[in-house]
């Protein structure tokens, strides 16, 4: 009984004094840029995949090449 009677005005007081609201979006901030580390992991794997192909492409662009100037 007396953990929830401290455990109650350990929350009337942070809720007072703005800090419990603070904590709250600290915790929202930590996971939004998280998701945004997320994103641009995956945005910077299709890069390079997309630098992959290109860079295939042109290597069978110069063979076809050369072949054809043999």
């Amino acid at each position: 009984m007396k953990r929830i009677g401290l455990l109650l005005t350990v929350t009337m007081l942070l809720g007072g004094c703005g800090l419990a609201g603070t904590g709250v979006s600290a915790a929202a901030g930590a996971e939004s840029a998280a998701q945004q580390a997320q994103a641009a992991r995956q945005t910077e794997q299709q890069v390079k995949e997309q630098l992959d192909a290109a860079q295939s492409a042109a290597a069978a662009q110069r063979a076809t090449a050369e072949q054809e100037s043999r």
